[in-house]
């Protein structure tokens, strides 16, 4: 298994809904945000020059997500993402929100490396593939 690269939060007012509980598409913000500091400080690789400079992109193409528990206002949690597949243009992670030992979501999140010119798929950046950790295929 890869190391898990993590992220500590607190939940804030303006990632709720009027329920008081966070608002499901928030968590989507909240693992992009992780990606890109996964990218940034985990692999040594600065995502905003990789988007801004190199003109690489690493959008969602497929997200399965699953919602366990509820987080509310106010709550520490940590957020956590685990490389699982590599191929020539994509990567597939696992990411999650826990709070305390408790899952609260789990998401199986696919990106694909873009020309930001052309929006059509590339091969992964040799300094992304060679700055991964090797991953376990399930």
């Amino acid at each position: 298994m890869t190391p898990r690269f993590e992220r500590n939060l607190r939940i804030r007012f303006s990632h709720c809904d009027p329920a008081g509980i966070v608002f499901y598409p928030q968590y989507f913000v909240l693992f992009v945000g992780l990606v890109e500091d996964w990218v940034t400080e985990g692999l040594g690789i600065s995502y905003a020059r990789l988007l801004s400079e190199r003109r690489v992109g690493l959008p969602t193409v497929n997200m399965q997500c699953d919602f366990k528990a509820i987080c509310r206002m106010g709550d520490e949690v940590s957020l956590g993402l685990q490389l699982q597949h590599v191929g020539r243009s994509s990567l597939r992670v696992r990411l999650d929100c826990r709070r305390g030992e408790q899952v609260c979501v789990t998401a199986v999140n696919t990106l694909v490396s873009t020309d930001l010119n052309t929006h059509r798929s590339i091969p992964l950046p040799d300094d992304l593939r060679t700055a991964l950790p090797s991953p376990e295929t399930p």
